[in-house]
């Protein structure tokens, strides 16, 4: 059975000077979740304080969000919050800032969480929006945390990335203004959008598609595909920056409705295990998972009939192409050149891939096997299902 559809929260809003939306917004105490300093040297954080403050709100920033952040930053945030005592939360920057400041939300809420486990199942997930609403304001077209139920937190004692995924956590307020993302540097770019790819690329062979996601994914995967070199090549172009944003949440709003599959659960534990960043890991996996999937009948079709709209023959070769153009290494080992240290973890990756919510969505559910396998050829290079990748 269909599970029902939540496209976006409250406010969507998307294009050239749509940051001054902040201006119209209600509350009286703003907290401002970002990463490193990009947001501040750039100008933007500024101009979100300005115009929060136009709005009538007190702004305080809370800086220095790792990439992947971990349950202590959560926490850190969520005590600065108890203090501050916020009713907007705002998540500034990459997928990791406005992960922090959704995640902070729940253990500001509910001071009586303390550990990342309470969130996890088989636990209720707590109902939020009680105390404060949470507003996203993407800096990169990627990871679509603006419109989306997840987060990625890592425990700090396991270093093991958690995917957690709840609608309580799709963000009140998405404001994607192109100009945020104008300073991506190129390999950002590259990363960050092939993330996107991948996410409307899963959400369309996903086991739970359906009419209304399939329309989302296919829109953004052509946008993707025929832009991203673009953006890559010429980032201060912003009709560039525009259609890869509005095509990063409209692969979100796909896959925060029907789910993704392996390509994000291997890549989670390549996160976990070799701290490889999360774009990165997909961009040279979606190829060769690609080649793996197109052997259940369904699939093959969807890609076929994306690669007519595309107007070319083979897509998982047109995503291999993509990569090579925008400097993405077309094998794992390349970024990891131990290849005892990457054989000695093989079973553990393929142990955590296939426990991670992802793997039951993939159009075919791998075996242990099955995972150790694409791990394997994805490291060195080779054929998947008798099709190059």
């Amino acid at each position: 059975m269909m599970r029902p559809m939540k496209l976006a929260g409250e406010q969507l809003i998307f294009g050239r000077g749509c940051l001054e939306h902040l201006k119209t917004l209600e509350g009286s105490r703003a907290f401002i979740v970002t990463g490193g300093s990009s947001m501040q040297k750039s100008g933007v954080l500024q101009k979100v304080v300005d115009y929060l403050g136009e709005a009538g709100m007190t702004c305080r920033v809370f800086s220095g969000v790792e990439p992947d952040p971990k349950f202590s930053t959560v926490l850190r945030g969520a005590k600065a919050m108890q203090e501050f005592q916020p009713d907007v939360i705002v998540g500034l920057g990459g997928g990791s800032a406005m992960d922090a400041a959704k995640a902070m939300r729940i253990y500001y809420e509910y001071p009586e969480l303390t550990s990342l486990k309470d969130i996890l199942p088989p636990n209720v997930f707590p109902k939020l929006g009680r105390r404060a609403y949470v507003v996203c304001i993407p800096s990169t077209s990627g990871t679509a945390s603006e419109v989306s139920r997840s987060v990625v937190i890592t425990d700090d004692e396991t270093n093991i990335k958690h995917g957690i995924g709840n609608m309580e956590m799709v963000p009140e307020v998405a404001v994607c203004d192109p100009a945020v993302t104008a300073t991506m540097p190129p390999k950002i770019t590259a990363e960050t959008g092939m993330d996107a790819l991948t996410h409307a690329l899963e959400a369309l062979v996903s086991r739970r598609s359906n009419y209304v996601s399939d329309l989302l994914a296919a829109a953004a995967a052509r946008d993707i595909i025929h832009y991203l070199p673009r953006a890559y090549e010429n980032g201060e172009e912003l009709e560039y920056r525009e259609i890869m944003l509005n095509a990063s949440f409209t692969a979100g709003l796909a896959f925060t409705n029907v789910s993704l599959g392996i390509v994000h659960s291997m890549a989670h534990a390549l996160g976990s295990l070799f701290s490889l960043p999360h774009g990165l890991a997909n961009a040279i996996l979606l190829p060769y998972v690609m080649a793996f999937n197109a052997r259940d009948q369904r699939a093959h079709a969807l890609y076929a009939r994306l690669a007519a709209e595309v107007g070319v023959e083979d897509i998982v070769e047109t995503v291999r192409e993509l990569n090579e153009r925008i400097g993405i290494p077309a094998r794992l080992q390349e970024v990891i050149p131990s290849g005892d240290a990457f054989a000695s973890q093989l079973p553990a990756l393929a142990e955590l891939a296939l426990q991670d919510g992802c793997t039951k969505t993939n159009p075919i559910v791998p075996s242990l096997e099955e995972l150790e396998q694409l791990f394997s050829t994805a490291y060195a290079g080779g054929d998947v299902g008798g099709s190059r990748a």
